[in-house]
């Protein structure tokens, strides 16, 4: 008999000593068919004699299966993305698939991996956290055999998950409304490198409906573009400033937005809600500390339901294509009814 620890242990060395055949260990070990239940309780006292473990990767291939899944990621350092990776991961890592993380900084980085593919047959799935991809790319998914998931954004023709931003902006819109603001400015987002996200066009045109069924023409004006970020919702409160006739509220992308936005207003000396009320979407975990206004959505759980996606996927079945999340409005004290402005 081979002793634990005086040499590697394979299956070889266990079907040697059980006096069967290799298949009927690999059987026994995984639970399969065409093993007596003697055969199986003798195999698996012998594996645990001999200190035989089952290798995780052949145990994969064997079913045809790698048990992995690939994470495609524009950024891994702001909170949003971050959360989303969070929620896949402990949805996948609790019904043991591993993970693999694929951040695409820039449009180099991601023409290089459509072009090289570096998933390819290294995962059962890949889920694509809240960017966009062209037809091109994802063609290219398609060619890898393996089921394509969306996790941050609704995406029409494809599984994904994410809230309806439309809706969460008229939300936003509509709370303004409701305080008497008329005139509403909305500080928007654009990427820096051209790329079209669907939240951005979403959430714009939530704006426009909203001011629309209230009976309001959309000022341009008051409709300024950003760069996504603090940095960029602090130039466009700047730029706001700068107007002949200023608005009484703002609607910013999101709440990092909001948060450069606030910092500008307090820099001129303007009181939040007082002189000017502003809100943002999302409920990023700082939203409460600025006492901001906001439309709460929940970045983890949107993961966590993508990841339960792909495994169902994974598993044969045919769950539901887009999974909608709820986007509430959650009030604070950085909107009030309009002021002296």
């Amino acid at each position: 008999m081979v002793k634990v620890g005086q040499q590697s242990v394979n299956m070889v060395d266990v079907a040697r000593e059980a006096g069967v055949s290799v298949s009927a260990v690999s059987r026994a070990l995984a639970g399969g068919k065409g093993v007596s239940e003697r055969t199986r309780l003798r195999i698996q006292q012998l594996s645990e004699q001999l200190g035989y473990v089952v290798s995780p990767e052949a145990s994969k291939l064997s079913s045809g299966r790698t048990g992995r899944v690939g994470l495609v990621t524009p950024t891994i350092n702001e909170w949003f993305y971050s959360s989303v990776i969070a929620g896949v991961a402990a949805e996948l890592t609790a019904a043991g698939i591993d993970v693999l993380l694929y951040p695409l900084n820039d449009s180099d980085e991601r023409r290089r991996f459509f072009e090289d593919l570096p998933a390819r047959r290294k995962v059962d799935a890949v889920i694509n956290i809240a960017f966009p991809l062209t037809e091109e790319e994802w063609d290219r998914l398609d060619v890898m055999g393996v089921h394509a998931v969306v996790a941050g954004i609704i995406t029409p023709g494809r599984p994904s998950v994410g809230v309806d931003d439309e809706l969460a902006a008229r939300h936003a819109v509509n709370h303004l409304l409701g305080l008497g603001h008329r005139r509403i400015a909305m500080i928007s987002s654009i990427d820096p490198e051209g790329a079209h996200y669907t939240a951005d066009v979403s959430r714009e045109q939530g704006y426009r409906e909203a001011l629309s069924k209230a009976g309001i023409d959309v000022d341009e004006e008051l409709v300024v573009p950003v760069p996504w970020g603090i940095d960029g919702g602090s130039q466009g409160m700047d730029k706001i400033l700068t107007l002949p006739h200023l608005p009484t509220a703002i609607f910013a992308f999101s709440d990092e937005v909001a948060y450069g936005a606030l910092q500008s207003l307090r820099r001129s000396g303007l009181s939040v809600p007082q002189n000017m009320s502003i809100i943002g979407i999302d409920d990023h975990p700082m939203a409460e500390t600025m006492d901001l206004t906001t439309v709460h959505q929940s970045p983890f759980e949107q993961g966590v339901l993508a990841g339960r996606l792909s495994l169902n996927l994974m598993n044969g079945e045919s769950p539901d294509q887009q999974i909608v999340c709820p986007a509430n409005l959650v009030v604070r004290r950085s909107t009030c009814p309009p002021g002296d402005l």
